[in-house]
């Protein structure tokens, strides 16, 4: 299965957000690259642990149990102003009660200039952990869009199409591979409009 949009997008962005002698912050270690920190660690992102090497990189999480370098929430960070070249945040926003109150904390901790590369779902499973974080949102593009109004340069990209989200929903072991294939097989045919997809990924700047 060749590399789709979003995964080349994914990769980019990335690299974009880790340029060498950056200061980066990854909100809820979302990376999954490192696995002394965060609660969850990807073999297929080994790739990205060179790059962390050339970086000053950080990790806030809202609990202390996986080892992050902040303890703190998202909606009211304890980070002073203009602090980080780059922010991630992948697979977050869902989990905080108030979004736009996240969106405005990563704005005020982002240097002018700075980059910012999100995840956000919309057509996905209800994913809480107890204990940890609940689920309360999912985002369109608009609204998305919406949230990052005070951001400029904002790309959204779909994260597959409706057909392949469609079995990506399903329950295991009716969700594999092949049905995943032939979801993708058929959005290309139907040429799918990326607003029924499973989630964005996202990146903005903070104004100069």
């Amino acid at each position: 299965m060749s590399m789709p949009a979003w995964e080349a997008f994914f990769e980019n962005a990335v690299k974009a957000a880790l340029a060498p002698d950056s200061r980066v912050l990854d909100i809820g270690a979302g990376l999954r690259a490192d696995p002394s920190r965060g609660n969850r660690s990807d073999p297929e992102r080994a790739w990205i642990r060179p790059l962390l090497a050339r970086v000053r990189y950080d990790v806030l999480d809202p609990v202390d149990a996986y080892k992050p370098d902040i303890v703190g929430d998202l909606q009211a960070m304890p980070i002073g102003d203009e602090v980080y070249d780059s922010l991630i945040c992948l697979a977050v926003l869902e989990h905080v009660p108030r979004p736009w109150d996240g969106v405005q904390e990563m704005r005020r901790v982002l240097k002018p200039g700075g980059f910012l590369f999100l995840y956000v779902p919309f057509l996905a499973p209800y994913h809480a952990e107890p204990g940890y974080y609940s689920d309360f949102w999912r985002f369109t593009d608009e609204g998305i869009r919406t949230l990052l109004e005070e951001f400029d340069d904002v790309k959204v990209v779909p994260v597959r199409g409706p057909v392949e989200t469609l079995a990506h929903l399903l329950p295991r072991p009716i969700h594999h591979a092949f049905f995943l294939w032939l979801g993708r097989k058929l959005d290309a045919l139907r040429h799918a409009s990326g607003k029924q997809a499973s989630g964005f990924y996202v990146t903005a700047r903070r104004p100069v």
